[in-house]
């Protein structure tokens, strides 16, 4: 039997009791080719595929993480660099505020850009958020707790956009997605329409500026949350880290990528997903004994990936040697909770 006929009932029956309309699971053991799962449409009524496109929210921090792992392992930067070193015009470079703290979210920055800061409307692009991000002060004592922070990877953004001279979203495909072999647009319109979500959209939903649907929103190229790519692609980024390919970054800095940087600290992102101990390595979120979670209890504690605010979540179990990604067709709030289900039956599947 199949891994899919095993895992497709769970997946079937997530899809119907969280109303969401489909999605595409991409699995892969080991370095093995990524096999697939597709259910259902997106919230257009469009037949999904393998080759679908998903605006994958914050998964797009293990692509800007993995650029500047790329950097750190060419000598080009350090990853105990203080931030002042590559940034001194950014208002958060202050003492303990280094590149490492940033990617395990401990350098005291706040979750996200004040209102004030970026106005949410015609005429943003990513160059004003960009001076935002510059702008924006610490909200607690670096090394005080783990707050998750868009800021933190739209700094690391600006280190790598400096450090190589170009724009983020051409850096991110030269030393992430093209070596990876994936198709990811950041900052542009997609060769072609991306899966279309419901769900949470906020007060423009509906309108030209809806969030994760519109031409607008995909224009910012978002260093935090603006990557437009495939289930495939989504996997290929947290395999990453765990070696996959073998070349693509060293074994020192993928050890050091995994292994938890907080030095034990609680934390989290907000209200009742901020966890008394909340392990984070270097753009990865590690498993560890967090409840709730999106990973599976019968994941490894050592297991690591991240989830996107569009309704995904790209994992990584090395005990078990198996990785998964689930793209949905609606947003976080209402079916990531469907997700340990999925996941274990991925990993039963997998024996």
């Amino acid at each position: 039997m199949s891994w899919q006929s095993r895992v497709a009932p769970v997946a079937e029956a997530a899809l119907h009791n969280r109303a969401v309309p489909g999605l595409v699971l991409a699995v892969a053991r080991g370095h093995d080719v990524p096999e697939n799962l597709v259910l259902g449409t997106d919230a257009a009524g469009r037949a999904l595929s393998t080759d679908s496109l998903f605006p994958v929210a914050s998964i797009t921090k293990l692509a800007t993480a993995l650029a500047v792992l790329r950097l750190a392992a060419d000598g080009v930067v350090e990853l105990d660099d203080a931030l002042a070193k590559h940034l001194p015009d950014a208002a958060a470079a202050r003492d303990g505020v280094t590149l490492r703290a940033m990617l395990c979210h401990t350098a005291g920055l706040p979750i996200d850009l004040a209102p004030e800061a970026a106005s949410y409307a015609p005429g943003l692009d990513w160059p004003e958020l960009a001076r935002a991000c510059l702008t924006t002060p610490l909200s607690a004592p670096p090394g005080s707790d783990v707050q998750y922070s868009n800021i933190g990877s739209g700094l690391l953004a600006i280190v790598v956009e400096r450090r190589t001279g170009l724009p983020i979203g051409e850096a991110l495909d030269a030393l992430v997605l093209s070596p990876l072999g994936i198709e990811g647009t950041l900052g542009s319109e997609p060769p072609r329409p991306p899966a279309v979500l419901m769900g949470e959209l906020g007060d423009h939903a509906g309108t030209a500026l809806e969030p994760f649907n519109s031409p607008f929103w995909r224009s910012l190229g978002m260093p935090w949350g603006g990557l437009l790519t495939t289930a495939g692609g989504a996997l290929a980024l947290v395999r990453a880290f765990a070696g996959v390919p073998a070349g693509f970054l060293p074994a020192d800095v993928l050890a050091d990528a995994v292994r938890d940087q907080t030095g034990g600290l609680g934390g989290g992102l907000f209200g009742a997903l901020r966890w008394p101990r909340c392990p984070w390595g270097l753009g990865v979120e590690l498993r560890g004994d967090k409840s709730p979670h999106w990973a599976p209890a019968e994941a490894s504690p050592d297991s690591f990936g991240h989830v996107g605010a569009s309704g995904c979540l790209a994992w990584c179990d090395p005990a078990a040697d198996v990785a998964w990604a689930i793209l949905g067709t609606r947003t976080f709030e209402r079916w990531w909770r469907a997700w340990p289900a999925i996941g274990a039956a991925v990993l039963a599947s997998e024996g």
